[in-house]
């Protein structure tokens, strides 16, 4: 848990996958930690799994990016979904009054 007024540090997606290749290559992890000058080394064994479970893409930082645009079937089922939303409540607007 985070102490008030504690600064995570932030790691370079470089640097985690230098990290995620010499753990996975068999150095241990306190000696990654030493060598990257890593602070936290529970943070090797999250970067691993992640980078197991969804590969790199899931060690990049996407902190403040912006949100990618809704592709057009995205859209339509939002939309789709809205529109069924409305619908019910249209419905039970009906009943009551």
């Amino acid at each position: 848990m985070a102490k008030k007024g504690q600064k995570y540090k932030h790691y370079p997606f470089l640097l985690k996958m230098q990290a995620v290749q010499m753990r996975l290559q068999g150095v241990t992890k306190r000696e990654v930690a030493k060598r990257l000058g890593i602070y936290d080394v529970g943070r090797l064994k999250v970067w691993l799994r992640q980078y197991k479970l969804k590969g790199s893409k899931e060690l990049q930082d996407r902190r403040g990016g912006r949100k990618r645009p809704l592709e057009r079937d995205e859209y339509v089922r939002q939309l789709e979904l809205e529109n069924d939303v409305l619908k019910k409540w249209w419905e039970i607007q009906r009943k009551e009054g």
